[in-house]
C-alpha cells in the first residue's frame, strides 16, 4: 500500500499492513532542514513545493502539509502585521480587532486576493499534482477558537468566556467563515481531501471542558460538517491534557484527533477506539528533541503497543516538533511506523 492509501485506511479505522506514521506541520524543522526561510517562500509557490517534494522524500511522513507554519497569514490578510523569526514561525505583531463592531468593519474578502494565501493554495496544488499519488496532501490552519484569539488577542479572548459570551460568539462565527472562505476554492475544484486543523488555544491546560464544549465544539463541528458535505476530511490536533474532554472529539466531526503528549493514550484507546481514529502521543521536547534515537523507539514501541494494531491508530508526534531536532530521531519515529508489521 502507498502512504497515502495506508493513512486514508487509518482514519476509515481500518487495520492496515503497518502503522500509520506522520509528523504533524512540521514547517519550521522541514524548513530549516532543507535550507530555506518561511519569508523567501511566503511569495514563492514554486520553491514552498520544492520543498515540500523534496522534504517528503527525506522524511516519509504520510501525510504533507502544505501551510505548516503559516497560519496566522488570515488574520495578516485582513490588516495584521506578520513578524518574521529568524528560527520559527511567522508570527503576528498585534491584534487587529478588539470589539463587535470592529469585526463588522473586517472584510472577509480580502482573504481571497492575499498574496500568501494564495501561494500556499496554489503550493498545495503544485504538490499534489507531483506527489499526490503517494500521498495524502493536507493544507493546514488553525481551527477556529485559535483563529479567533489570534485576531483579537488572546488575553481579551479567554476573559470574553467569562465576561462577554456575545463577543466571543462573534468572533468565532467570524473566523468559521472565514476559514471555510479560504478553503473554499479548493474544496469547489475537488483538490483536497484532508484539512488539518491546530487548535492550541481550546487546549485542556487552557480552557475547561465546559469551555471546550459551550465555545470550541459548535464551531468546529460547523467547520467540519461544512467539510464533510463537499466529501472532505478533517484532522483536528488540540494541545495539553485533554483526557478529561476524549469523548467530546467525536462530536467534533473530525476524522481524526491527534493527542498531545500530556494525554492519557490508554485512556484514549478505551474511549475513541472504534469510535474515531486517534493519533500521537510521542513528547517533541523530552523524547524527540532532548532523546536518544534508542528513547525514540522504546517511546514510539510503548505508544503503539498501548494504541493497539487493529486499525484506527495513528503514530505522531504530541505536538508540531521544535525546529532543531536531530534528524537521527525523525529518522528512528518513521522507521517506527514503516517496520512495524501488523
Amino acid at each position: 500500500m502507498k502512504p497515502k492509501e495506508i493513512i486514508l485506511a487509518a482514519l476509515e479505522g481500518k487495520k492496515t499492513e503497518r502503522i500509520p506514521v506522520t509528523l504533524i506541520g512540521a514547517g519550521a524543522w522541514s524548513i530549516r532542514e532543507y535550507g530555506i526561510t518561511f519569508q523567501e517562500m511566503a511569495t514563492d509557490a514554486g520553491k514552498m513545493s520544492d520543498m515540500l517534494v523534496e522534504m517528503a522524500a527525506r522524511i516519509q511522513s504520510d501525510i504533507v502539509y502544505p501551510g505548516s507554519g503559516y497560519p496566522n497569514f488570515p488574520v495578516a490578510a485582513l490588516g495584521g502585521k506578520i513578524k518574521y523569526r529568524e528560527i520559527g514561525v511567522p508570527d503576528l505583531e498585534a491584534p487587529i480587532a478588539s470589539s463587535e463592531e470592529e469585526i463588522d468593519n473586517l472584510d472577509i474578502t480580502r482573504v481571497d486576493d492575499d498574496v500568501v494565501m494564495n501561494t500556499v493554495r496554489e503550493a498545495f496544488r503544485r504538490t499534489k499534482s507531483r506527489i499526490g499519488e503517494d500521498y495524502l496532501i493536507s493544507m493546514t490552519a488553525w481551527g477556529p477558537f485559535t483563529l479567533g484569539a489570534r485576531l483579537v488577542g488572546e488575553e481579551l479572548f479567554i476573559k470574553g468566556v467569562y465576561k462577554n459570551p456575545a463577543f466571543v460568539e462573534k468572533v468565532l462565527d467570524f473566523v468559521t467563515d472565514l476559514l471555510i472562505r479560504i478553503f473554499d476554492p479548493l474544496v469547489q475544484e475537488g483538490s483536497i481531501e484532508l484539512i488539518t486543523m491546530g487548535d492550541p488555544t481550546a487546549s485542556g491546560d487552557l480552557i475547561s471542558r465546559k469551555h471546550f464544549e459551550t465555545y470550541a465544539l459548535p464551531h468546529l463541528s460547523r467547520f467540519t460538517g461544512w467539510a464533510q458535505s463537499k466529501g472532505v476530511l478533517t484532522h483536528l490536533h488540540i494541545c495539553g491534557d485533554t483526557t478529561d474532554r476524549l469523548d467530546l472529539y467525536p462530536k467534533t466531526g473530525a476524522a481524526c484527533i491527534s493527542l498531545d503528549h500530556k494525554t492519557d493514550l490508554f485512556k484514549a484507546r478505551e474511549i475513541l477506539h472504534g469510535t474515531m481514529c486517534f493519533a500521537g502521543n510521542i513528547d517533541p521536547v523530552s523524547v524527540l528533541l532532548q532523546g536518544s534515537p534508542q528513547d525514540v523507539e522504546a517511546a514510539c514501541k510503548e505508544a503503539i503497543e498501548i494504541a493497539g494494531t487493529d486499525g484506527g491508530f495513528i503514530l505522531m508526534p504530541g505536538c508540531d516538533i521544535p525546529p532543531d531536532i536531530p534528524r537521527e530521531n525523525i529518522k528512528k519515529f518513521m522507521q517506527m511506523g514503516h517496520q512495524w508489521r501488523l
